[in-house]
């Protein structure tokens, strides 16, 4: 089941990364994550309704700390790869930015996880074909596209801290993390689009843009709480990485719609990141 969870977060979020990557390219990110967020947010609290307010609960400092780091990094973690998707290819950049598992994997060795060997060489596997996937745009950092594959690996380590603390924190308790994570990440985006409302050749968010803003941020929520789930009954370095497999829906969502391309050396790395997140869910 934990292994079911982390698949179904990664197709949802995979969804949600091409998505926000597409509006973003009207829209700056910031405008797509505020609102987004906040609608989340509503979705989140009309779901929970009065469930947070009964029993005895978790103690708040078991999970207050966590979840705020969660959403903090998570916020930056968006922006950062929304930008990087409008900019460059998606193909491309989602690859990159699914590189973060490497770091849960890492902390959960720390913490005394023991992963089976054939799921440590996955996790090995897996990062090689996020180099791979970058291809010929890693050389050279100047250009619009040396921008997305750099924004991209600052996702990546972004991602990487906001999956583990989301985990901690939901040991405790998963609605009070999810919770505290989403109104600690849209009082952040919020705060970061009215201060650049006046930004020089910025859309305005028009009501047609709110059915796929609902969407991205309900998708978004929805992966958050799968992988939340999981990571509760779970290795956290194995859970990280199968949630990690969304680049693959980001791909043929981008090459099917976008009619994007890859070069052979992309399509490979590509392929590789996923026969490695498979082999990381074995054992």
């Amino acid at each position: 089941m934990s292994a079911a969870l982390a698949l179904l977060a990664s197709a949802l979020w995979g969804t949600s990364d091409f998505l926000g990557g597409t509006v973003s390219r009207r829209l700056r990110a910031v405008q797509v994550l505020a609102v987004s967020q906040v609608l989340s947010c509503a979705v989140l609290l009309a779901v929970l309704g009065g469930s947070l307010g009964s029993g005895p609960g978790a103690p708040v400092a078991s999970w207050l700390g966590w979840s705020l780091l969660a959403g903090a990094t998570w916020a930056g973690a968006m922006a950062a790869l929304y930008t990087a998707l409008a900019r460059g290819t998606m193909g491309v950049v989602a690859p990159i930015a699914a590189g973060g598992a490497v770091l849960p994997v890492l902390l959960g060795l720390a913490a005394g996880e023991r992963p089976a060997p054939v799921q440590l060489a996955g996790v090995a596997i897996a990062m090689v074909g996020v180099v791979a996937s970058a291809g010929p745009d890693l050389r050279g950092g100047a250009g619009r596209q040396g921008a997305a594959v750099a924004l991209a690996l600052l996702a990546a380590v972004l991602f990487g801290v906001e999956i583990w603390a989301l985990a901690r924190g939901s040991a405790s308790s998963v609605p009070a993390t999810l919770l505290g994570m989403r109104v600690t990440s849209a009082a952040l985006v919020v705060a970061a689009a009215l201060a650049r409302r006046g930004a020089q050749g910025a859309e305005r968010v028009r009501p047609r843009d709110l059915p796929p803003l609902l969407a991205l941020g309900v998708l978004d929520l929805a992966a958050t709480a799968a992988y939340a789930i999981a990571s509760r009954s779970a290795l956290v370095s194995v859970v990280a990485v199968l949630a990690s497999l969304y680049p693959a829906v980001t791909v043929l969502l981008a090459r099917q719609v976008h009619g994007e391309r890859l070069s052979r050396v992309q399509a490979a790395g590509v392929l590789v990141v996923l026969a490695g997140a498979v082999c990381a869910g074995l054992g």
